[in-house]
């Protein structure tokens, strides 16, 4: 499952499971762009990636505004064109705890504009590249909140369960360029973006996995590489849960 030389857009690649993602790909030979909103965050994530001895590019990225995807595009045109995408990037720090009825319509807003409509917008404006090519990837994270759906979490779950929906539709639309589009859907991830997760949800995943150790990001990267690799090349419209179990189906 390598992919020498290949180039491959993380978004929200400057910690966490994003930057797990970005060192796994960089080890299957993959050449990076990394999209991350964050520049502090985005220059440590380059400075990691460089001693895999790959090329690693960073493009300063608000995926939630069409001006910066755009020119995220014109970036990654200029190295030649990407073979994949990875859209990780989301929006999870500290955004439960309300219950569907007290979430304020800019709240909602707020997390759809970068889980859902940023996903989108990448997607889209990438896509000329990969329909060049003939046998593009795209990959969604989503998660496996959209297969359980807890409470006091509605518009996350929402978004996340619009990206397995999505993933669905694009793969229709983008099957007759040969592309392939994707997503898997993690559980509870032991990382920055979690520890703001009530410790009563974490608890919950501890005595429901059927594997009963947390899980790391480190656990993801296996199924990303496969799901952008020649292996996976007549896998499409897939989501594939990486949740140790908590969820059955």
């Amino acid at each position: 499952m390598t992919l020498d030389g290949r180039l491959v857009v993380v978004t929200g690649a400057g910690r966490g499971l994003g930057l797990a993602i970005a060192h796994d790909l960089a080890e299957a030979g993959a050449h990076l762009v990394i999209a991350e909103r964050n520049p502090q965050f985005a220059a440590s994530a380059v400075e990691e990636l460089a001693a895999h001895g790959v090329p690693v590019h960073r493009v300063d990225t608000d995926v939630s505004d069409p001006g910066s995807v755009q020119q995220l595009a014109d970036r990654v045109a200029e190295l030649g064109g990407a073979y994949g995408v990875v859209n990780n990037a989301a929006l999870a720090d500290g955004v439960g705890g309300k219950y569907f009825y007290d979430i304020e319509p800019d709240e909602f807003d707020r997390i759809m504009s970068v889980n859902l409509r940023g996903t989108w917008l990448v997607s889209k404006a990438l896509y000329p590249q990969l329909r060049a090519r003939g046998d593009g990837r795209i990959l969604n994270i989503a998660s496996d909140v959209a297969f359980y759906g807890p409470p006091r979490l509605m518009h996350y779950v929402a978004s996340k369960g619009a990206i397995v929906a999505m993933t669905r539709a694009r793969a229709r639309d983008a099957g007759p360029d040969g592309i392939t589009v994707n997503a898997i859907a993690p559980g509870i991830t032991e990382c920055e973006a979690t520890q703001t997760v009530p410790a009563e949800r974490h608890e919950l995943y501890r005595i429901n996995r059927a594997l009963e150790r947390p899980q790391q990001p480190e656990d993801l990267v296996g199924a990303v590489r496969f799901l952008l690799s020649d292996a996976a090349a007549y896998i499409t419209g897939q989501t594939l849960l990486v949740d140790g179990g908590f969820v059955c189906r």
